[in-house]
């Protein structure tokens, strides 16, 4: 079987499951799982077997016309080089490990037919923008994500939560992707296809015409889909759906398109420079921001989900200083220990009987009830705060290489404010990345307070797959030698002064949360709270999947009271109520768009029903008014027809003999 061949059958394989299992999920419930499962794992079997014979070398492209379009053609094009190779085995594999973690995370399910057949679409979709060679193409996985992802964030719909969350996703998506789509058909008007390597070579060639407007207008769709500032409010929210959703969206599948994208088409984006200081000031914004707001939030899943936000701030840096390199080995190795970090959560959300941190912080002994989740949880953030041998060290130090390398002139034709940008911001997300990865990790873990009631033993398959991750998680970083010819040729090795400059702030980062946590424990020690105990009788599911933004536990009949041994609150200061909502961003969304779209709403339906159907009820009453007169005429009485005309004779003869007297007059 050729690599061509090979590689077409990738995106098949879960699209023909994603078909079988809605066909078959009432009629053969026995086939759901096998279905579920078995082609996502040929496909990611299928993925390492591209990624070892690609390898660093010459890409493979072919194509062939789909449809004649009278002016750009429209290709099924397939384009596999060593990015795209390790791309797809990170979406095969997260993919094949969520089926798996969700054939017993959702065992009790009765929509679970439903839910693996979309989680099998959106791998399909995933994989068919990563291999696509045409951005048309390429627009149909895209936009097939996002209704996968407003179908599974919005799978307890029985719950406003989930309804909102799901319908928030999807309209703040599709907020970024107009834009996208009028870039794209800019760009290919540009450059007279919609094939990416012709795009490339047309820009590498002679250039754009507006290269600010198109990178601009694709920014938009990046923004959208990547969950960047300012388009990044819905991925909190996405929350609501089931955990497992939550490590495909974060890890390898939606959030991941948008920096893949602009990493495909980052010499578009480099043709101006405008375009690379707007990307850069939009890294770092979301960064911080999304730093801060993390180290605020009670809910484990939503620390975790701004974290993720952060973490693709640090990517689409890495694109701001022109390294493509950095920023997919940083997608890469964020695509393990995030996935890790969110199925972890999973485990930890079954044991405690809650879905709300600080309640978990009253809570003792889960490092010991759930030991595979807490060391392997323990690893991915360390790995996620860039401590070193880990992960995510590498990926990390290499962005903030890649900036200081622009930031003192070394990259050529990237503005030197891109770089300053980028490495100030990530430096100071090191030290909040650290700060709440700590803070996540003691309250987790090492909480003192009222034991959780026991749920049972986590499923094997479950801990199964968070050693499975671990693996990439612990080692990845490893391979950063030996990645740069898959790559742009450039080193991904850590440079001296922002390792050492960078591990330092995250060691700091973490002693400054401990002593802060030690602090506020001993406070509390001085200051008992009253308990919160979940109802041991309460199944684990749908309730404490869909508590989001709440300070309260699931199943508790008592209200959480803000946490004293939170050492966020500490940290923070006063501006700790500000960063556990967002610094209020929704809520300026809502009085900038939503009230004014809800008032024009309103005024247009008062001008539909008092206006428009006045005058159409009038068009009808007239003649129905007309006719009931007529009507009451005619009632069959001769006695009273010749009176009338009797009556009518008389007032004609009359009326003609005032004209003629007057005539004569």
């Amino acid at each position: 079987m050729t690599l061509t061949t090979t590689a077409v059958l990738v995106p098949l394989l879960p699209f023909l499951g994603a078909v079988a299992g809605l066909f078959l999920g009432r009629r053969a419930p026995g086939f759901v799982r096998p279905l579920a499962v078995l082609p996502t794992l040929a496909a990611a079997a299928l993925t390492v077997v591209v990624a070892v014979g690609q390898g660093g070398g010459t890409a493979t492209d072919v194509a062939t016309r789909l449809t004649p379009t009278g002016s750009i053609p429209i290709d099924l094009a397939l384009h596999v080089d060593g990015f795209a190779a390790l791309m797809a085995v990170l979406v095969g594999v997260v993919a094949t490990c969520v089926q798996l973690y969700s054939t017993a995370y959702l065992r009790e399910d009765p929509r679970y037919a439903s839910y693996a057949a979309l989680v099998s679409l959106f791998t399909s979709a995933m994989l068919l923008v990563v291999y696509t060679g045409d951005l048309m193409v390429l627009l149909v996985g895209w936009e097939v994500m996002g209704i996968c992802s407003y179908f599974l964030v919005g799978h307890y719909w029985e719950t406003e939560t989930a309804r909102a969350a799901s319908l928030k996703a999807f309209l703040v998506t599709k907020l970024g992707d107009v834009p996208f789509l009028f870039g794209i058909f800019a760009l290919a008007a540009d450059t007279g296809t919609f094939r990416i390597t012709g795009i490339l070579g047309s820009v590498a060639n002679r250039g754009l015409d507006h290269p600010t407007l198109i990178a601009l207008l694709l920014l938009a769709g990046v923004a959208g889909k990547s969950a960047q500032f300012p388009l990044h409010t819905w991925l909190p929210d996405a929350m609501a759906g089931p955990t497992p959703v939550s490590a495909l969206i974060h890890a390898a599948t939606m959030v991941a398109a948008g920096i893949y994208v602009v990493a495909r088409l980052l010499p578009v984006f480099a043709a101006s420079a405008a375009a690379l200081v707007v990307m850069a000031v939009m890294a770092a914004i979301t960064m911080v921001g999304s730093g801060l707001a993390a180290l605020a939030q009670d809910d484990i899943k939503r620390v975790l989900a701004y974290s993720t936000v952060g973490q693709l701030g640090y990517m689409l840096g890495a694109l701001a200083v022109g390294d493509r390199g950095a920023a997919v080995f940083h997608l890469l190795t964020h695509g393990a220990f995030k996935a890790l970090l969110f199925l972890g959560a999973g485990v930890i959300i079954h044991a405690a009987g809650t879905n709300s941190l600080a309640a978990m912080s009253r809570m003792t002994g889960l490092a010991r009830r759930i030991p595979d989740a807490y060391w392997t949880v323990t690893v991915a953030l360390l790995a996620l705060a860039a401590i070193p041998p880990f992960a995510g060290f590498f990926s990390k130090e290499a962005v903030l290489g890649a900036a200081e390398h622009a930031a003192t002139g070394g990259a050529h034709g990237i503005p030197g404010a891109a770089g300053w940008t980028v490495l100030v911001s990530g430096l100071l997300t090191a030290l909040l990345t650290a700060a709440y990865a700590t803070r996540l990790w003691l309250l987790a873990f090492k909480g003192s307070g009222v034991e959780a009631p026991d749920h049972g033993r986590q499923p094997l398959v479950m801990n199964a797959v968070l050693w499975v991750l671990f693996v990439p998680t612990l080692a990845l970083g490893l391979t950063a030698p030996f990645l740069p010819d898959w790559f742009d040729g450039r080193s991904l090795a850590p440079a001296l002064t922002t390792s050492v400059l960078g591990t330092g702030i995250a060691v700091a980062g973490g002693l400054v949360t401990y002593a802060a946590w030690r602090h506020t424990t001993a406070l509390a020690a001085r200051t008992p709270i009253g308990a919160v105990i979940a109802d041991p009788d309460a199944p684990p599911g749908l309730a404490e999947e869909t508590a989001i933004a709440t300070h309260a536990p699931v199943y508790g009949s008592v209200a959480a009271a803000p946490d004293p041994a939170d050492p966020g609150r500490l940290l923070l200061g006063p501006l700790q109520p500000h960063a556990a909502v967002g610094f209020h961003l929704d809520a300026v969304y809502t009085a900038l768009f939503v009230r004014p779209v809800r008032a024009a709403a309103t005024l247009v339906r008062f001008l539909d029903r008092e206006v428009v159907d006045t005058y159409v009820r009038g068009a009808g009453a007239a003649p129905r008014w007309l006719g009931a007169a007529v009507r009451r005429a005619q009632t069959g009485n001769v006695q009273t027809y010749l009176g009338a005309l009797l009556a009518g004779s008389l007032v004609l003869a009359v009326a003609a003999a005032l004209i003629v007297t007057g005539t004569g007059a």
